[in-house]
């Protein structure tokens, strides 16, 4: 399955606040806050969404085309991505600005607050799809995951065009695009996928119903945190399935994205829809227990053994031949 991933290509700077942030908040002095938190460890980390999706797909097995811009900064994290599998050579390399930064903080309750400097991801407009799917043979699916907004549209439009099953992957940037430009992102998308809160903004900007929304889309996947996840099709079609409990949370970096990587990777391999996004689960849960979004391991005989725990023996037997070909 020939995949490329669109997106942010970032170095993370994972910092742990051994507390909780709700308590440093006065009520009543909501509208001047100026807080300092006191951090007792930091991490930095290779992230993106574009970048842990990408990694993650190697990881299974698979061989993604990774897309996105980037400054001079990348070649220690571009020789790691090659290392792995990833087809990196499509990256688009600013002469002028920083690889993206996504600069977060987790307290004891898995809360977080975060920024990102967007940098050399803004040149991502810049890309065109077409002349790396000549390189490539085409494309089997297209990830629009969070990035540019203006290269988010641009990829989207192009594999409209082209004719190219395109996922959307709105994310975090829902907060800061139209209504227009959602419906924009949206229509004709093979898969959307969402968290809650992102659902609920997606339907709140653009004015559409849930019904209307599957009604442009084959199908739609909310996750749902520690409830797990659900997917819809514009058939009527409903699957959920529950996540998978955490030997410990360590951080949740990343674990939307594994989910992600997991479900797809199941759609690769020719599974059902439910076996699909139970890898995806088993696989978000072994992020969670791992610092980073791209430091974590798939030993396949152990995660065929958390598979089987979670969701059974039969389940695990079917995914069981595929998950060995994990790197």
């Amino acid at each position: 399955m020939r995949i490329a991933v669109t997106g942010s290509i970032a170095t993370d700077q994972l910092m742990v606040f051994p507390g909780r942030f709700t308590d440093q908040l006065v009520a009543d002095q909501l509208e001047q806050v100026s807080l300092s938190f006191l951090i007792d460890h930091l991490d930095i980390r290779r992230g993106g969404t574009a970048g842990n999706i990408a990694f993650g797909f190697a990881k299974v097995g698979l061989s993604p085309v990774l897309v996105g811009a980037v400054g001079q900064d990348f070649a220690e994290y571009r020789a790691i991505l090659d290392s792995h599998g990833v087809d990196t050579s499509s990256i688009h390399v600013s002469d002028e600005k920083h690889t993206a930064r996504f600069i977060c903080t987790t307290d004891e309750m898995q809360n977080q607050i975060a920024s990102f400097y967007t940098g050399a991801m803004e040149e991502a407009r810049e890309i065109e799809l077409s002349p790396i799917a000549d390189r490539v043979g085409g494309f089997d699916l297209v990830l629009i995951c969070p990035n540019d907004p203006v290269a988010m549209i641009k990829h989207t439009n192009e594999c409209r065009e082209r004719g190219y099953r395109f996922v959307a992957d709105v994310g975090q940037q829902v907060a800061r695009m139209t209504g227009d430009e959602l419906r924009q992102l949206v229509d004709g998308a093979h898969y959307l996928f969402t968290n809650e809160y992102e659902r609920s903004l997606l339907l709140e900007k653009t004015g559409l119903s849930e019904d209307e929304v599957l009604g442009q889309v084959d199908f739609w996947m909310t996750t749902l945190g520690a409830a797990g996840a659900r997917l819809e099709s514009s058939g009527g079609d409903v699957v959920t399935v529950p996540s998978v409990p955490a030997k410990q949370e360590v951080d949740p970096t990343g674990i939307g994205d594994a989910f992600r990587v997991g479900y797809f990777a199941g759609v690769s391999w020719q599974v059902s829809a439910e076996r699909a996004m139970q890898v995806g689960g088993v696989l978000a849960t072994t992020v969670l227990e791992t610092l980073g979004g791209q430091d974590y391991e798939v030993e396949p005989d152990s995660f065929v053994r958390r598979f089987a725990d979670a969701y059974g023996e039969d389940a695990a037997a079917e995914i069981k031949p595929f998950i060995g070909q994990a790197a």
